[in-house]
This record gives structure tokens, sequence and C-alpha cells, in this order.
């Protein structure tokens, strides 16, 4: 029998409408329940290609003894990361504070009010390497609500409290000056991952935003030191498994700290944004086979529905124009990563960045 999330458009929850779980997509009605029944929320968030989140899926919601207690004692609702990014953020943020750790699924306890008080991410069926089981985790809480509701309400005024500071310093003042750059970019030399590039350990996800903040800087200032962290990291992921030598395309983060082992799936979004860091490397530093080989893996893999591809893909960039578009007005500008910078647009070796 399907539960509230037979309605709905998005795949992963989809995914979710015929689990015992009594699952409500997030809207006023659910919270309505929550508030009406004085029941803790259960918030699951979770994306269709997320491994863990399929892994908690078949051990625990589609478990008819766990699903059973989840209905008893919790409003059970369930979000699509991509679908609801602010909810995602916003949860994020708590369940980071909580553990110092985030990912997914995000597994946030919150109140009627849909004030976080407990967060985790995966949780296994049973107690297993210094994690606790779900089951055990849901009579916890489930007995801190009904018990020690004291410490629910400090746990949440200190959430509140995190959320206000955490608000108060994205605000600045004043204008983005020169020397705001350069404080900028010495915090990223005291992170920097000297040996195997990128900015801190395990688990190492590729920092887009940050290596094109770096690019820009070499570029406006030719400092050398930010040349060799952006010009040291693309070697590395190019080189590593986290890029995929055969097919073309980025995992979505290594699971070790040298860029080696994937966490096996690939994302669009990832893509898109490591294609433009990539595009730009590609004026500069030589990366255009990285380049070609993402673009190209996208077009062969047709993320999906192909119609949705092309509008996520090749309407933006019309893949079979692209690449001549991409070099258009560039001039050569050596070998600083080891390949030339200019290569035939067909080419794309199965190694990338060699030197």
């Amino acid at each position: 029998m399907a539960n509230h999330l037979a309605g709905e458009t998005s795949p992963y929850l989809l995914q979710h409408a015929h689990n015992p779980v009594d699952w409500w997509p997030w809207g006023e009605e659910a919270l309505a329940k929550a508030r009406a029944e004085e029941k803790p929320i259960l918030l699951s968030i979770g994306y269709a290609a997320c491994h863990w989140c399929h892994v908690m899926e078949r051990e625990s919601f589609e478990d008819e003894a766990t699903a059973a207690r989840m209905n008893e004692r919790f409003v059970c609702i369930k979000v699509d990361r991509e679908e609801r990014p602010d909810l995602d953020g916003i949860y994020m943020q708590a369940t980071q504070a909580m553990t110092g750790q985030g990912g997914w699924p995000m597994t946030v306890f919150l109140t009627p009010q849909g004030e976080p008080f407990y967060a985790g991410t995966y949780f296994p069926p049973e107690d297993r390497h210094g994690m606790p089981s779900f089951r055990r985790v849901l009579s916890a809480v489930a007995d801190a609500w009904q018990n020690r509701r004291e410490q629910v309400v400090r746990t949440t005024a200190s959430m509140r409290e995190l959320y206000a500071a955490s608000s108060e310093r994205t605000r600045t003042s004043g204008p983005l000056d020169e020397a705001l750059l350069t404080r900028a970019v010495a915090t990223l030399r005291m992170q920097f991952e000297p040996r195997f590039g990128g900015f801190g350990g395990a688990p190492k996800f590729p920092p887009t935003m940050v290596l094109d903040f770096a690019l820009r800087q070499w570029a406006r200032t030719g400092n050398a030191d930010v040349l060799h962290m952006v010009q040291h990291t693309f070697q590395r992921m190019a080189r590593g498994g986290i890029y995929d030598q055969v097919g073309g395309g980025f995992a979505r983060y290594s699971v070790d700290a040298h860029w080696l082992v994937p966490h096996f799936e690939k994302m669009l979004y990832d893509n898109a944004l490591l294609t433009l860091s990539y595009l730009e490397a590609s004026q500069d530093l030589g990366a255009r086979s990285v380049l070609h080989g993402t673009l190209n893996e996208r077009r062969r893999e047709k993320i999906g529905h192909p119609s949705r591809h092309r509008v996520g893909v090749a309407d933006v960039c019309q893949l079979d124009d692209c690449l001549p578009f991409c070099v258009r007005g560039i001039e050569p500008r050596g070998d600083l990563i080891g390949q030339p910078a200019f290569q035939s647009v067909r080419r794309r070796p199965v190694v990338a960045l060699h030197g």
C-alpha cells in the first residue's frame, strides 16, 4: 500500500512511496499533524543517486518492525535534497553542529515546530563500528521527547543561537578590497595539503569554487604559490581514481586523502562545476584533456531521461558545438601541467595530465 509520497514527482520520493513507513512530503499538512498529535518529526533527507540512502532504506525503511516503531512514535517526513536544497542546507547546518560531520542520508529529529534536537546521518540496523542501531536511536529519541523534554528544550535553544550567530557572520560591511582577497589566499595556504593537493583530509571533495577563486587570483597577481596550489590539485585529481580514467567524468568525492578511491557515483551538478573549472584551467594550464573527457562522459551517459539530459547539459553548452566555442580566441600559454595547451578536440587520452 502506498504512503503519502505516491503523488509526488521527485524520483527519490517515489522510490519510498511503497515503504511501510508512513512517509509524508514536507509541507503544512505533515507539520500540522505533528503539532496536533504532539509528536516529534523524523526528517530523512537524501537523493536518488545516494548509495547509503538506498542501504538505509533496504535495512530499515523496508523493515516492517522498524517502520512500525517509526510510525507509532514520529511523524515521518522524507525530503529530496535536490528538490529542496533550502531545507537540506538548514538541517545540514544543525547536523554538522551536533555531530561534527554531515552527509546523506541525513536523519534529523525535530520538534513539531520544526526545530532540530537530535541528528545523524546513516544508522545501521544493529549496533556496528561504534554506531548505535537505528532502532536504538528511535527508542532513545522517543524517550527523551516523553521523559526528558527539558533537554530537548535546551538543545533547540542552542540551535536557535547557532542559526542566529551564523546569520550574523554572513553579514559583511565595506567593499570587497584587495586586503580581503589577500587574507583569503593566506587562509587557503594554511589549509592546502601539499602532498596530494586539495584542502583537508579524507573524505576529499573537489574544491571547485576554491580553485576557481585561486586561479583568478593567480591570473590577477601572478602569485606563484597560488598557481602551485591550483596546478598541483588539478594534477592530482586528474591522475587519481576520482577521475574516471576510462570513461571520463568525476566521482562525487574520494574516500581517502589521495584522490585514489572514488565514491562510485557521478553527479551532474558536480561535473558541471568541474567542467567550468577545467575550462578555466584549459586556458592557462593545459588541462583540456580532462575537460573533453568530462563533457564526453556526460554526452555518452545521458543521465536519466534523454530530454532531461539535454536540458541539464546540452542546452547550456550544446555539446557538439561546445569545445570549439570554449577555445575560441584563446592563445596557447605553454605546457604548465604536462599536456599541450591545445590538443585535438576528439582526442582524449586514458590518463590525463601526465607530467
